[in-house]
């Protein structure tokens, strides 16, 4: 079995965890993520954050999870970056991007990393997040079987 493929498999099953809307809405699958975790799960717009940061972040307080991603780009695009950041939350990763000093040039990035107790993503979790993120929306885009949805089916995909 190939890497890709594993990676894909590992994912699959973390994603029969979980409800995915059919058809597809961000924020009833945000809402089922924050009644898992107990907590609220906010959705922060921040207008031009792809151009020199990330195009996401997620930051996880102890009181509420949050997630930034840039509104500027096609609304796929930015739902595309929503469930990236999600998936971190569902695979359970702790690390924060490595931009965050970007996001806040005010402060020193050893500062904002301490009080978010958390390191750099690797990229086997970028990978990983990435993965998820595809298959949560290509979960619930199924409908009437198309011939690849079919083809799909027959090679065990979920």
């Amino acid at each position: 079995m190939s890497a890709v493929e594993g990676l894909r498999r590992r994912c699959e099953a973390r994603l029969r965890e979980f409800r995915v809307p059919d058809p597809f809405d961000l924020d009833e699958f945000c809402a089922e993520i924050a009644d898992r975790r107990g907590r609220p799960l906010i959705l922060r717009p921040v207008p031009g954050l792809s151009a020199d940061a990330p195009c996401g972040l997620w930051v996880g307080t102890e009181r509420a999870d949050h997630v930034f991603y840039d509104p500027g780009t096609s609304p796929l695009h930015a739902e595309h970056i929503v469930l990236h950041e999600l998936s971190h939350i569902l695979c359970g990763h702790s690390g924060a991007d490595a931009a965050i000093g970007r996001l806040f040039p005010d402060l020193d990035p050893g500062s904002v990393r301490r009080v978010l107790g958390r390191v750099a993503y690797t990229d086997g979790q970028e990978r990983e997040a990435e993965m998820l993120a595809s298959l949560i929306r290509g979960r619930s885009a199924r409908g009437p079987r198309t011939t690849l949805g079919r083809v799909a089916d027959a090679l065990g995909f979920e």
